[in-house]
């Protein structure tokens, strides 16, 4: 069926921005602030092992 084309673009691509809004939001809630947190005690860490 030919006219259901067109429903079908508009779901998919409805769907793929809804998963895309989501990973944004997780990335920058939960996994982008862990790795700088990451990021900032591997930098302690170094420091304070070159003082002694």
């Amino acid at each position: 069926m030919p006219q259901l084309i067109p429903f079908y673009f508009v779901n998919q691509f409805s769907f793929s921005f809804l998963v895309l809004a989501c990973l944004i939001y997780i990335f920058s809630k939960y996994v982008l602030p862990l790795n700088i947190f990451q990021q900032t005690i591997r930098m302690y860490i170094t420091k304070l092992s070159n003082k002694s």
